[in-house]
């Protein structure tokens, strides 16, 4: 994305033309950027041929993952309709992976029946329940065990998910003990060690310490696996302040671990992969002056993008026109429902805005969409990629009658 001519373009469309031709608010998608990202993913880690199953919770469009499929990737699911909807975009099942914590017998019956690479436990009583219906269904199930690494990500607190009192995966202690009962299972095969601790992870040394912890729990449990499941969790640049994920010292790190195991390791990335290929266009509504800051007033709103209300996300924010003029007012850029916490941005020295101006907020690809919703009985907005002039709509706007 970059201005061209002062008009700010998503590869070689105009801002202004897409909202002209599709109205707002819209989500807008670069196929360039996706595969870039895929290709940069891919190249770092070469050295160990990892398999890599993008995260379908972090952007759910159909017509994105069966792009990312093509692209070579697998899919990490964790749920019954993540796993129907990678199925249905022609994800191979030998290269999906089913997480989560509270898997129901419904879709660990299903995920056995397609046959799927992965089902990585998190409990005894889930083990206990997949032998079960694994006995019903006269087969041998291939399981990873979560295990819970207690490491600090340094990341926010709402996506921590590898520090002990944290709800995912299993302590050292029940580890060893779910290890032994897997081996004398007649129906359950463990193949995998599964961990993932967090999300948005910008430092590579959470991720050092954690392999540390994999390393002595593999060697004292005596037990081969096949596989090693790392998660995701690789963070993105929202802000100029924000460092990247250091690829190469992360790489640098798995290869010293791969040299005392001889397993094949597995990515769950989803941000990384999708983070900063969608932006989000929305039109000034009105311009709600006040003493210390004036309010700019979006169509757009909490329901469309909700990292901002839920986790103080801060979106990068830009004019779809550049003009030469500075606001002298605090801008604060907020939707139209009635919730406080229903604002994206604050900013200082914003360009003047006037009413009915296009303003676009970059790097929402990831947890954009996914994590919308019908609040106050809004339609959701379009989603279109973008190939060089070409766009598709690849999800069409909802309409009231969909929903009243």
């Amino acid at each position: 994305m970059k201005y061209i001519n002062k008009s700010l373009s998503i590869e070689k469309v105009k801002v202004q033309d897409i909202a002209k031709k599709f109205g707002t608010p819209i989500y807008c998608y670069s196929y360039w950027q996706l595969k870039e990202n895929i290709n940069i993913f891919k190249k770092n880690f070469k050295s160990f041929s990892p398999l890599v199953c993008f995260a379908i919770k972090s952007n759910t469009n159909i017509n994105l993952i069966k792009e990312i499929r093509k692209l070579g990737l697998g899919a990490d699911v964790v749920s019954i309709g993540e796993l129907m909807m990678a199925l249905k975009a022609g994800v191979n099942p030998k290269k999906i992976v089913f997480s989560g914590v509270g898997k129901t017998s419904n879709e660990i019956s299903y995920a056995i029946d397609k046959k799927i690479l992965l089902i990585n436990a998190e409990s005894k009583s889930e083990i206990i329940e997949i032998e079960r219906i694994a006995k019903i269904k006269k087969r041998i199930v291939n399981i990873g065990i979560r295990l819970n690494p207690n490491t600090d990500a340094k990341t926010l607190k709402q996506i921590s998910t590898g520090k002990k009192e944290n709800k995912f995966g299993v302590n050292e202690k029940m580890f060893f003990e779910l290890v032994k009962y897997s081996n004398i299972s007649k129906n359950i095969n463990l193949k995998c060690l599964s961990v993932h601790i967090g999300s948005q992870i910008l430092d590579h040394k959470p991720y050092e310490k954690m392999l540390n912890v994999i390393d002595k729990i593999i060697k004292k449990s005596n037990h081969k696996f096949e596989f090693i499941d790392l998660g995701g969790g690789m963070g993105i640049s929202y802000e100029k302040n924000n460092k990247k994920l250091n690829y190469l010292k992360y790489n640098i790190a798995i290869k010293k671990f791969l040299k005392n195991h001889k397993s094949k390791i597995i990515f769950e990335p989803g941000r990384s992969i999708v983070g900063n290929i969608g932006s989000l266009i929305s039109k000034v509504i009105y311009i709600k002056e006040n003493d210390k800051k004036d309010f700019i007033i979006l169509d757009a709103a909490m329901n469309d993008l909700m990292r901002p209300a839920l986790y103080g996300a801060n979106h990068k924010t830009l004019p779809a026109i550049k003009t030469n003029k500075t606001s002298k007012k605090i801008y604060e850029f907020v939707g139209p429902i009635c919730e406080s916490t229903d604002k994206f941005t604050t900013l200082i020295k914003f360009q003047k805005l006037n009413e009915k101006d296009l303003v676009v907020m970059c790097d929402v690809g990831a947890y954009g969409m996914s994590l919308s919703s019908n609040y106050n009985v809004r339609p959701k907005p379009t989603e279109i990629l973008i190939k060089g002039s070409k766009i598709n709509v690849i999800k069409k706007r909802q309409k009231l009658e969909d929903l009243i």
